[in-house]
């Protein structure tokens, strides 16, 4: 079984920042919302937990991730089974507010006015993406999300 982990090293007053592994390979770095005890839609991070990984090849999302990547592309990357979430994804993106509740790749950070932001994100995506799509073709994909060695995470 093949094993992504996302570690959260640092909170920020909106952001989670944390470094993303495959198979024990650092990546890249993640960022979500906060973390909170009460789920507030949109604007908290993922449970810590493990969840599957699949290959979600309808919505829009999917549409527009298609036409940026024509070749590439053969569907978003859906983190499932998390209780009183849904179409949680694997994206591109910056900051806390591209979010929505799922996790942003990018290969390297900066501290912002008290939250973290992503850079090189759409590279950072296209390799964790190619490496995923391999794995998740011969075996389930199962990510770990850990809170551990983040002592600073604020349950708000």
């Amino acid at each position: 079984m093949g094993k992504m982990l996302v570690k959260r090293i640092r909170q920020g007053n909106n952001s989670t920042l944390s470094e993303i592994f495959v198979d024990n390979m650092l990546i890249c770095y993640g960022l979500e919302d906060a973390v909170r005890e009460l789920k507030i839609k949109s604007e908290t991070a993922i449970p810590a937990g493990h969840y599957p990984l699949i290959l979600n090849t309808y919505g829009a999302m999917n549409a527009r991730y298609k036409r940026k990547f024509p070749v590439l592309h053969q569907g978003m990357i859906e983190i499932k089974e998390i209780p009183n979430y849904s179409y949680v994804y694997i994206h591109i993106g910056n900051n806390f507010g591209d979010t929505a509740g799922c996790l942003l790749v990018g290969e390297s950070w900066e501290l912002i006015e008290g939250d973290y932001e992503l850079r090189r994100s759409k590279k950072a995506y296209l390799t964790l993406y190619q490496k995923l799509v391999r794995l998740m073709a011969k075996e389930q994909v199962l990510i770990a999300i850990s809170n551990e060695g983040a002592s600073n995470l604020v349950n708000k």
